[in-house]
């Protein structure tokens, strides 16, 4: 296998097929025996596996009779994987590779959770004993395998034993029947995508390279073990004090690489000795927010963030953070379908992210254009609106509230800042005398169209969060406003939900930007409190009975008392110059699926 490993390294480019040919059946024969020895070791052991050439077998010239076979079938995997691309041709080498070091690194499983000095890892030392500069080219390769997913189509027909010649050889012979039945599921994988095996060479290249950055081998320290007492505690504080984990070249590549677009100095005297493996971080962020369903994907962004400070630091001034930060709340947010340790790594990304400040404060400043988008669309539907299930009313209403909530805060803030007496926090010289907000004000009061590219610029002047949170409340309870005034019968839950939460409204019911609008709530209010103050119930009142008596009221509501304002109307109105979006979009559509 080392040996076809070679040839087909050093073969010329003009006919490497047969070569090829070769290496992926002496890989994969390789993988099937290595396999079953290490699933068979007698008591979960692998001593017995003796790796030696031979003494009968030729030996070439650049072989010497005490070589380290281990050694030399790793440096020879881990030499194709580094320094061929690739491509139609060695595609299916360089997953037979990986699968090849999958099984060979497999010994692991014999071993305890935690490393021990008599775990027995041959072909996983072997790959940690090789020089840095195959090391940096190996993980440079998985890396891009990952990110890239290349792919190529595959048939039925394409994986198969080969042969020399045209005529079959004795395992395609023999044995092709067994052999096809053996790779009949990387068949269905592979013909049931429309991408042929994309996922699985950026799999298997993703999981080779988590199990060498995550190796870690125990060696006996300065202060050799001595003690064989039966005193079990005594040796195991000797076991811990006298051991260490050696170092792991994998690792430190990964901890060191750096962004191929920003080649920083070192301003702190730790520039890194040696060669720097350098990566398109943007292209690796991408991949992130594509895959990060994977858990695999997940344990990989921790070990980035973790431990290269070069790539926290570049996903930390992204203004795109949700391209991470959406798929890692969904998978909590469907947190019942994800494993334990899942949602325990994709919990510990956030807490690395929430130590850096300036990520905190980016996260909580709203993006205005998103958020009062959905508003202006919930305007235009709230004077429709037929039958609005419970868990809606109450979220609406808990809309008005965890936004009043901030912006008291903030008024409060405001207040100290200013050196004002406490007291009315809506008195004095705040955003009463504002004349932008006066502005906005003035125009929520009569039909108009907003465009909303402008809206956003619009928001943008504002000094200060305050005024983007008095923008909210308003529209809030505008839609609340619509409902009760056009659509109130129709909607007891609506009401319900008002009315199990009105204390929400009560501090701002004298407010000079909110009172006209909580008139027409408190009259709703006062009508049904008092219809509920009327009725005699027995025992307590329960929501059912409460929703009862709002539905029988709802039939004879007039709405008298209701000041009737005339009905706000988004609409959307494209820009003058649409051409500076939609280019670069739909580019990057194209590009994506390239």
């Amino acid at each position: 296998m080392a040996w076809c490993l070679q040839e087909s390294i050093s073969t010329s480019s003009s006919a490497p097929c047969l070569v090829y040919m070769k290496a992926v059946n002496a890989m994969y024969i390789s993988s099937i025996f290595l396999k079953y020895f290490i699933e068979n070791a007698k008591d979960e052991k692998i001593e017995e596996l003796h790796l030696s050439l031979d003494e009968s077998e030729p030996m070439p010239t650049d072989i010497s009779e005490d070589l380290n076979i281990q050694e030399f079938v790793m440096h020879s995997v881990l030499s194709f994987i580094g320094s061929i691309d690739v491509s139609p041709d060695t595609y299916l080498l360089h997953l037979e590779l990986l699968n090849f070091m999958l099984v060979a690194m497999s010994t692991q499983l014999l071993s305890g959770p935690s490393p021990g000095l008599e775990d027995v890892n041959p072909f996983i030392d072997a790959a940690m004993s090789q020089e840095s500069s195959l090391v940096l080219l190996v993980v440079r390769r998985l890396l891009l395998s990952y990110i890239t997913g290349p792919s190529i189509s595959l048939n039925t027909s394409s994986y198969s034993v080969y042969s020399e010649g045209s005529q079959p050889g004795v395992l395609q012979r023999v044995g092709s029947a067994a052999a096809n039945f053996m790779l009949l599921p990387f068949k269905i994988l592979v013909s049931s995508s429309g991408e042929g095996s994309r996922s699985l060479l950026a799999d298997s290249s993703l999981h080779v390279l988590l199990i060498l950055i995550h190796y870690r081998k125990c060696v006996v320290g300065n202060e050799p073990i001595t003690d064989k007492s039966n005193d079990t505690t005594a040796s195991d504080s000797l076991l811990k004090g006298s051991t260490h984990f050696s170092d792991n070249p994998y690792c430190k590549v990964l901890e060191h690489a750096t962004d191929v677009e920003f080649d920083r100095a070192d301003t702190e005297g730790n520039a890194h000795i040696g060669p720097v493996l350098r990566l398109p971080f943007a292209s690796l962020f991408d991949a992130f927010g594509m895959y990060l369903a994977d858990e695999a994907a997940a344990l990989l962004l921790y070990s980035l963030l973790q431990g290269n400070a070069a790539f926290l630091e570049y996903v930390l001034v992204r203004t795109d953070l949700d391209t991470l930060l959406m798929p890692i709340l969904e998978a909590l947010y469907n947190a019942p379908k994800r494993t334990p340790n899942q949602i325990y790594m994709l919990l510990i990304i956030l807490l690395i992210l929430s130590q850096d400040s300036s990520f905190n404060a980016s996260i909580h400043k709203l993006d205005v254009y998103l958020h009062t988008t959905c508003l202006a669309t919930l305007v235009n539907m709230a004077p429709h609106v037929h039958r609005l299930s419970a868990y809606a009313s109450q979220r609406l209403v808990s809309l008005f509230d965890m936004l009043s909530r901030k912006y008291n805060k903030l008024a409060e803030m405001r207040d100290k800042q200013m050196g004002l007496a406490k007291g009315n926090p809506f008195e004095g010289n705040g955003l009463a005398d504002d004349t932008v907000m006066t502005a906005f004000l003035n125009l929520s009061l009569s039909p108009f169209h907003i465009l909303l590219s402008t809206q956003l610029e619009f928001f943008q002047l504002q000094s200060t969060e305050m005024h983007i949170y008095t923008d909210f409340l308003r529209l809030v309870l505008e839609i609340l406003n619509a409902i009760l005034t056009y659509a109130l019968p129709r909607n007891p839950e609506v009401v319900y939900a008002i009315m199990h939460r009105q204390e929400v409204f009560q501090p701002f019911r004298n407010h000079p930007r909110f009172s006209e609008l909580l008139e027409n709530i408190y009259t709703v209010l006062d009508f049904f409190n008092s219809r509920m103050d009327a009725q005699r119930t027995d025992g307590e009142w329960s929501v059912e009975k409460v929703l009862q008596v709002i539905i029988m009221n709802c039939r004879s509501w007039r709405g008298e008392g209701m000041k009737m304002f005339t009905q706000l109307r988004f609409t959307y109105e494209q820009e003058s110059h649409p051409e500076e979006f939609f280019i670069p979009y739909l580019w990057q559509l194209v590009l994506s699926r390239w």
